[in-house]
């Protein structure tokens, strides 16, 4: 081989090594970026694990904060659903969800509380509702005392007892403990005496008169019949409830003493129910001097707040 082809040799050699020396080199530099971007990817998804975990935790912290427990149950409509609505938004903020089933108490309304319909009831006080489980054998029980109706007479007529002629009409409800209060405020106002046992059963009809010193002719009739009828009778008692919802610019004659009454409306449940949660919440919120301010400032009188001990 001659010189120029001995150089023309070494020349294309040397551009041989020198192409590898820059590919070798430029293939480090690829391995080395590629390792970086890998360490980088793993710790950003490190971090959004972390993240989402951190996420996930505050979720289910929220959630448990947040979890409320409904109630379902029956009232009347005035003033029992108008107090329970003042203090839904209370039990809101305790994880109590109060629905109200329905706004119109009938006969039904224990039944559904005994098999489990609704979890309580709000519209009766305690002598019915022991006269209830006595007929039915339903083991219903009083969660709290919230307010006394007191059953009051009324008339279109007259505006004072002293007005109230011999000989007049009256009607009064025939159930067992509404016509006991009734009979007993016709005692208290003078106009009858009744037989001084009935005082301990909390229970009287117009047999238990022992003297009609007016002459008065009681006519006892289903509660929801008095006020729609109270044209025919001289006066008309009736529970103030019935009066409120009737809306009747009837004049006010008398009526019970809210003192040591008897017969303060109650939350009623069944007696597995009476140391729920939920429910001592209710009535907690039922018993609280804010709502014991506004059944003063609401009702006038009509409806008075129980004496807590």
């Amino acid at each position: 081989m001659n010189k120029v082809g001995s150089f023309k040799t070494l020349k294309v050699w040397s551009l041989i090594f020198a192409a590898s020396l820059a590919v070798a080199s430029f293939a480090g530099c690829g391995n080395s970026d590629s390792g970086s971007a890998s360490t980088g990817d793993t710790q950003t998804s490190t971090a959004a694990s972390a993240a989402d975990t951190d996420t996930n935790a505050d979720d289910d912290s929220t959630g448990d904060s947040t979890e409320t427990v409904t109630i379902k149950g029956i009232t009347d409509l005035t003033p029992h659903s108008e107090l329970i609505n003042y203090v839904i938004p209370k039990l809101k903020e305790e994880g109590v969800n109060v629905e109200l089933v329905s706004t119109a108490a009938d006969s039904t309304t224990n039944e559904k509380l005994a098999n489990g319909e609704i979890d309580f009831n709000f519209f009766q006080h305690l002598p019915y509702l022991n006269s209830e489980n006595e007929v039915n054998g339903w083991d219903l029980v009083s969660a709290g005392d919230i307010h006394v109706e007191p059953i009051t007479a009324y008339s279109d007529k007259y505006k004072t007892p002293d007005e109230i002629p011999d000989g007049a009409k009256v009607s009064i409800p025939n159930d067992g403990t509404n016509e006991y209060r009734a009979l007993r405020i016709l005692e208290d106002a003078g106009f009858i005496e009744l037989d001084p046992n009935v005082k301990d059963t909390l229970s009287a009809d117009v047999k238990s008169i022992t003297n009609n010193k007016k002459n008065l002719e009681i006519i006892e009739q289903d509660s929801a019949q008095i006020i729609p009828t109270k044209a025919d009778y001289d006066f008309f008692i009736t529970n103030t409830n019935k009066a409120l919802e009737a809306k009747i610019t009837s004049n006010k004659l008398f009526s019970e003493s809210a003192k040591d009454n008897p017969y303060a409306n109650i939350v009623a449940v069944r007696k597995e129910d009476k140391d729920n949660e939920a429910i001592k919440k209710l009535v907690e919120a039922l018993q609280s001097d804010d709502t014991r301010k506004y059944i003063e400032d609401t009702y006038d009188g009509a409806v008075i707040p129980v004496e807590l001990n």
